[in-house]
């Protein structure tokens, strides 16, 4: 299809039905398209609102994200998952504040310097914030492309995404790219959705290769599938009186950076940790499991509880360890099936209390 009438065909679809309310299309910054980028990464649009909105309330610049401390951003990311998004969000922020002043760079090969920013991220920033030409190759515009031109194959193999960054380029107009780009990510979103496609209201149903053969669910090809490992995993929780123990997790890896109650292979290991940390030894109450499934591996926790019989000595927040009030929650980055046990904990902690109170 010629580029020129593809161009038009997607922006005057959008002048009549693109999406206009969501918050980051609002006060439009550099600092917020990128915000709503990362976010988007791996996560639908109706989870994103509240997250974003909460986070741009807090840390409304990139100033402010760049001196925030580290549990106060992943404290409000707790939830959205994936947080080395997080975390690199951060050094993203602290690379622009230290080396172009606050301002964000404006050309893709500088965008794409910063920790945790791909081709399509930066691209997405220059074309929206600045309105400069820039292809997007995001999840949604593969998919368009992809049935589109019927390329075939998965665009996690390195052939297939050459050739969809390859059209992605021929179809970047130079002017109207802040629509543009919105459009294409619409487009994807809500008309050639991955399943069931509304192809009667698409503005390019006339040249969608995919169409004209009836294999739209054909493109894009999917990632072969295997087998997902299941790994296991006993976790902690001490508790003394209404505060429990969590650890800070280390920065690399699983959870990097977040609390959580403490992990071992073997309830023996939990057990001697209790010996060890806390001076006591005790029977073990194994609490209902739970699966926690990642992008690679299944989690099967086994949560064990032991209370202690007396409060120990205060460890500092600002260390590695910290006594956590569920019913006082602080301000803290926790992974999902840490905040599914507390809250599981905090619900028991208040039906114990009401009965009592109930008793003559």
């Amino acid at each position: 299809m010629n580029p020129q009438v593809f161009q038009q065909a997607v922006l005057a679809w959008y002048s009549r039905h693109g999406r206009r309310g969501l918050p980051w299309q609002q006060h439009i910054n550099p600092y917020r398209v990128w915000l709503s980028e990362v976010m988007l990464q791996q996560t639908r649009v109706t989870a994103v609102l509240p997250y974003f909105q909460r986070f741009v309330a807090e840390l409304p610049d990139v100033h402010a994200l760049a001196a925030a401390d580290e549990d106060r951003v992943l404290h409000l990311w707790t939830g959205l998952g994936y947080y080395a998004r997080a975390r690199n969000l951060q050094r993203a922020a602290r690379q622009v504040v230290a080396e172009y002043g606050g301002r964000f760079p404006d050309t893709v090969e500088q965008l794409s310097r910063l920790p945790g920013v791909g081709r399509s991220t930066a691209g997405a920033i220059r074309s929206i914030a600045f309105q400069q030409p820039a292809a997007i190759l995001d999840g949604n515009v593969k998919r368009v492309l992809a049935r589109h031109a019927a390329v075939a194959g998965w665009p996690g193999k390195s052939s297939v995404l050459n050739e969809l960054w390859r059209i992605a380029e021929t179809y970047t107009p130079a002017q109207h790219c802040r629509e543009y780009s919105q459009a294409m990510m619409d487009l994807g979103a809500t008309i050639c959705s991955r399943g069931n496609p509304d192809c009667e209201l698409c503005p390019l149903k006339s040249s969608c290769k995919a169409r004209k053969l009836s294999r739209q669910e054909q493109f894009p090809g999917r990632k072969p599938r295997r087998q997902m490992p299941l790994k296991s995993t006993v976790m902690l929780i001490v508790s003394a009186g209404d505060e429990v123990y969590l650890q800070r997790r280390p920065a690399a890896g699983l959870w990097g950076g977040l609390w959580s109650f403490p992990q071992f292979d073997t309830l023996t290991e939990a057990e001697s940790f209790c010996a060890g940390q806390f001076g006591e030894t005790g029977e073990l109450e194994a609490l209902p499991g739970l699966r926690h499934t990642f992008s690679h591996f299944h989690l099967d926790i086994q949560p064990v509880r032991m209370r202690l019989n007396k409060t120990p000595a205060r460890v500092m927040e600002a260390g590695r360890q910290l006594w956590y009030k569920p019913h006082a929650p602080g301000r803290i980055g926790l992974p999902r099936p840490v905040t599914r046990l507390l809250s599981s904990l905090e619900n028991r902690r208040q039906a114990l209390t009401a009965e009592s109170d109930e008793l003559p």
